[in-house]
């Protein structure tokens, strides 16, 4: 009879690999922009891999479109009427979030 993988433990070790790459990224991304690219491409495999899906902090940490970490020097965020536009400055592309303003 075949055992079954325990998948809790799967799945917080995936999510416990993004996480950790996701701080390299951040550590490394003025010296070395490339390097970041990379662990964030590493995180993004290990999240299809295992079919963990990404925390939605970490989701809005890279470019969707090259991949490319997105810090505030290389990145600009702009607020308009609920929705929140992110611009990667390699790329020049767009992401989309909603989001609900403060009320006064």
């Amino acid at each position: 009879m075949r055992r079954r993988k325990d998948n809790h433990k799967s799945r917080d070790l995936a999510l416990q690999r993004m996480e950790r790459l996701f701080v390299l990224a951040e550590e490394m991304h003025r010296v070395h922009p490339e390097r970041s690219k990379r662990y964030v491409q590493i995180a993004r495999r290990i999240s299809t891999r295992t079919r963990v899906r990404m925390p939605r902090s970490l989701k809005r940490l890279y470019c969707r479109h090259c991949g490319s970490y997105l810090s505030p020097e290389n990145s600009r965020v702009r607020l308009s009427e609920g929705v929140m536009v992110t611009t990667c400055i390699f790329c020049n592309g767009q992401m989309r979030r909603p989001y609900k303003p403060r009320r006064e």
